[in-house]
């Protein structure tokens, strides 16, 4: 099943579910207690915001070889973990902004779990009970100024610079999930999450060994190889197969 976060004209964002081609709204809470009400409204008459406004977003470095490897960085022998601010995230169709700071600012498509339940030491076996769903990211990044700052807070932590979308899917095997990213039409990345160093059951029990998840918190796995700049007017489509595509427009610095 699909969920979204959606909006009507200027109305006030809520959470709806897609059948086909209309959206339906969700009374209560998708994370907890919910009701799904009738489909009523046409897709295409809807704006689709980011599908999680995420308390915590954990992202995993080099969680793919052959990005490590573009990068002649070492495949950690953990999972390697930094974080984005919630102020970051966007949505479908939203602009990324460029910020003056840099003069590297690159794509980098993910794979991103949605936690639906709370935990602490969850393990391996038991995480996909504490998962909601699915979702597709772009772990947009200033690489100037990783490679300047040596820490990354500042290069992954701009505003626009966590786009998610276009909705959650709750119906997905993570294990191999064929990721994609599109700049101008033209191919720029392309590898299957089965290709991942640490698989999403094993980030799930990683992350809760150090700090608790709670619904609607996000765990961005990591991205394959073939990240690459992003200019102004480029648009971006990161897509994740049983998912969908996530497009945004590039902006101005």
């Amino acid at each position: 099943m699909k969920f979204v976060r959606y909006r009507i004209g200027n109305g006030e964002p809520r959470y709806g579910w897609i059948y086909q081609d209309r959206v339906g709204p969700v009374e209560g809470d998708p994370f907890g207690e919910y009701r799904r009400l009738e489909v009523e409204t046409s897709l295409s008459d809807v704006q689709l915001l980011s599908p999680v406004i995420p308390g915590k977003i954990i992202c995993v470095g080099r969680n793919y070889i052959e990005h490590a490897k573009e990068h002649s960085a070492p495949v950690p022998e953990w999972p390697m973990l930094f974080m984005k601010p919630p102020s970051s995230v966007i949505g479908l169709n939203d602009l990324i902004h460029l910020p003056p700071q840099s003069e590297q600012v690159e794509h980098e498509v993910e794979l991103v779990v949605v936690m639906g339940k709370g935990g602490r030491w969850i393990q391996p076996d038991e995480a996909f009970r504490y998962i909601f769903g699915y979702t597709i990211g772009n772990d947009v990044t200033a690489r100037d100024l990783q490679n300047k700052d040596g820490q990354w807070t500042r290069s992954k932590g701009f505003d626009t610079f966590c786009p998610l979308g276009p909705w959650i899917e709750t119906e997905l095997d993570p294990a191999d999930v064929l990721l994609s990213c599109r700049v101008n039409g033209e191919l720029r990345q392309m590898s299957s999450t089965r290709e991942m160093v640490f698989t999403v059951q094993q980030l799930v029990a990683f992350v809760t060994s150090i700090m608790t998840l709670n619904p609607g918190d996000i765990i961005m796995t990591g991205t394959p190889a073939g990240v690459g700049p992003l200019n102004e007017g480029d648009v971006v489509e990161c897509t994740g197969e049983g998912i969908g595509t996530l497009t945004n427009q590039i902006a101005a610095r």
